[in-house]
């Protein structure tokens, strides 16, 4: 007697989604805190010599495999709740798509803020280390870049903590509960935060032990709305 195999089965498709969704979220992350943990620091203590090798060898690698990273986290990650077809007013469903919606901002940071701007960044070191002028935008598109970059730590943490959350920790979630309040008041936080990536400065998120504080912090406000609109 014949029988499919699991891994072809719907559920099987799911586990492989998980699966993918794992891999390049945990490349895509480790990338991330790579940049902000290790490279920033190295930069503020290297020579200039060696930070141009860095920029024009090291980083553009990295960089493939951070923003590919991404790519494939988000993509593995809509198609999963897409196949998933919950009732989405449930813990589940609330955490899920909390963190899924982090999670897409962030990947907006990576592909329309922080690529583009190390795109200039590169070449301006390249043409320098040729013996040309750097390019005049490289230092403010950088900066910028390196502000997004440490918002998207900071929104990593409750990232991961509500996606963590959608299968471990249950939310009160109360059937009669309009959610639009909460989805609101989640978006406003975001979009105020996003809105400092974009225009503003790093501020308290400038040292590494400052935007780690901060991602704490915001993931135990998020959770504590979470908690408060609910039920």
């Amino acid at each position: 007697m014949s029988s499919t195999p699991v891994l072809f089965t719907y559920g099987g498709a799911l586990f492989l989604l998980r699966w993918i969704h794992f891999m390049a979220g945990v490349t895509w992350i480790g990338m991330l805190y790579y940049f902000n943990f290790v490279q920033g620091s190295f930069f503020g203590e290297t020579d200039p010599t060696t930070k141009s090798n860095v920029v024009q060898k090291l980083v553009p690698r990295a960089l493939w495999w951070f923003r590919w990273g991404a790519m494939f986290t988000i993509i593995s990650g809509v198609c999963y709740i897409g196949m998933m077809g919950h009732d989405y007013h449930n813990s589940w469903g609330v955490c899920i798509l909390t963190g899924a919606s982090l999670g897409v901002v962030m990947w907006g940071n990576v592909w329309f803020v922080i690529w583009p701007a190390q795109k200039v960044v590169i070449k301006s070191a390249q043409q320098v280390a040729a013996g040309g002028q750097a390019i005049p935008e490289a230092a403010a598109r950088g900066a910028r870049a390196g502000v997004a970059s440490r918002t998207n730590v900071l929104f990593s943490m409750p990232m991961l903590f509500f996606m963590g959350a959608a299968s471990h920790l249950g939310l009160q979630v109360s059937p009669q509960t309009d959610l639009t309040i909460y989805a609101v008041v989640v978006a406003v936080i975001i979009a105020a935060l996003e809105f400092n990536a974009l225009k503003g400065k790093s501020g308290p998120m400038t040292t590494v032990k400052g935007v780690i504080h901060c991602g704490l912090g915001l993931a135990l406000v998020m959770y504590a709305v979470a908690e408060c609109l609910t039920r």
